[in-house]
């Protein structure tokens, strides 16, 4: 992989230019009511940001084709149409005491701009900006708040300032998160290949320090992927982050132990136990998941795709593709379901299991030996992220 020291003499002024009036014209087309100044400022910086952040030529091209997109997918209406269409947030807005917050990212409750801190360090941060009111359980950013105060630790994302942003018609309704800007995440850095799996896998055995830390304190993610892996850089070092979700045995707002809300995880890294009608769940869920990350990682040399098949979004689509690789559970093999709700509600075609050798054939032994023992029906037999991080896979 290319390095710093040796991909930017690569890159002409030309190329830096075009950039820079692309942003620029980008950003003209999705707000003309922007003074030209402001904008000519804004895509100078943001080319400068990226210049400074990117690791290679490629990754380069890609932060600013991502920038130029955002921009363009939010131009304005043509005038005939204006009267009749909503154009949306201006992209570039005042967010408390942050000027110039530009978005970043979309989340079902929550919308993430970046914005210049330019009154101490860090120089950017990322503003998650929530709306409270219209939450649905399990997702509570005022609960998100205080867990991530009693998780602080390492590699959990920090959580710099809180406040209640008072500006506009949604004055007093919006709880905004202050956070370091990671400009990365995992699933980026794999898919755009801007890792290699000796970097990724040491992502992950950050994460498993994380989750080490936060099940000890009474803590569940509950919705451990790759895209709630930030990275600071593709070289690391990673952060667990996304805890709109999360359980914790101490907050009052946190559902029963034996009551826990089923709708958590996401498509493929969902555990059995969910599928089934498990509310007595418990810290295991999120070992699963962890699996279904490392396994990602230990096929990123071949075709990069998720363990388990769920491309129709159905659960029964998800159950089909886990019986399908480990078999079919029986009382012998999976002894706690024979208790949840929905076991038994149907029948199910017989599959032996699959060897992990087969599952994933591109994946090393020592990878195979760890995700047999992250994936397996029983959370009980799952082990912890303490042992997971000491596997001999992270060397």
């Amino acid at each position: 992989m290319s390095t710093e020291s040796n991909w930017k003499p690569s890159l002409g002024f030309a190329e830096r230019l075009s950039t820079v009036i692309k942003i620029q014209s980008s950003y003209q087309k999705s707000d003309p009511r922007v003074e030209k100044p402001n904008i000519a400022k804004f895509a100078k910086e943001e080319e400068q940001e990226i210049y400074d952040s990117a690791l290679t030529l490629v990754d380069y091209r890609l932060q600013c084709d991502q920038i130029i997109n955002n921009l363009k997918g939010r131009a304005a209406p043509d005038d005939e149409e204006e009267e009749s269409l909503d154009t949306g947030v201006p992209e570039a807005i005042h967010i408390g005491k942050y000027v110039n917050a530009v978005h970043f990212r979309d989340g079902l409750y929550s919308d993430v701009y970046k914005a210049p801190n330019r009154t101490e360090k860090p120089k950017m941060v990322a503003l998650k900006v929530t709306y409270p009111s219209a939450m649905q359980p399990p997702h509570n950013s005022e609960r998100e708040i205080r867990i991530l105060r009693a998780a602080a630790s390492e590699h959990v994302v920090s959580l710099l300032d809180v406040f209640r942003d008072s500006a506009g018609e949604l004055a007093g309704t919006r709880l905004v998160l202050v956070f370091p800007l990671l400009r990365y995440d995992l699933d980026h850095a794999l898919r755009h290949k801007l890792v290699q799996e000796d970097q990724a896998k040491q992502h992950l055995k950050h994460v498993l320090s994380a989750l080490d830390w936060i099940h000890n304190l009474g803590m569940i993610h509950r919705d451990v992927k790759p895209s709630n892996i930030l990275l600071q850089n593709p070289s690391g070092p990673a952060y667990l982050a996304d805890f709109g979700v999360a359980w914790y045995e101490k907050d009052p707002s946190s559902e029963p132990s034996d009551h826990k809300i089923l709708d958590v995880g996401t498509t493929h890294y969902r555990p059995p136990e969910l599928l089934f009608g498990n509310s007595k769940y418990t810290k295991a869920i999120d070992l699963w998941a962890a699996g279904c990350v490392l396994a990602e990682i230990a096929s990123i040399k071949s075709d990069l795709q998720p363990l388990f098949d769920c491309t129709e979004g159905s659960e029964l689509c998800l159950i089909s593709s886990i019986f399908q690789s480990l078999g079919t559970p029986t009382a012998d093999t999976w002894p706690e379901a024979m208790s949840f709700p929905n076991w038994g509600s149907l029948e199910f075609v017989q599959h032996k299991p699959k060897p992990w050798s087969e599952l994933l054939p591109s994946a090393c032994g020592e990878a195979q030996d760890l995700i047999s023992k992250l994936i397996r029906y029983q959370s009980s037999d799952r082990i912890t992220a303490a042992e997971a991080a000491g596997h001999a896979y992270f060397g």
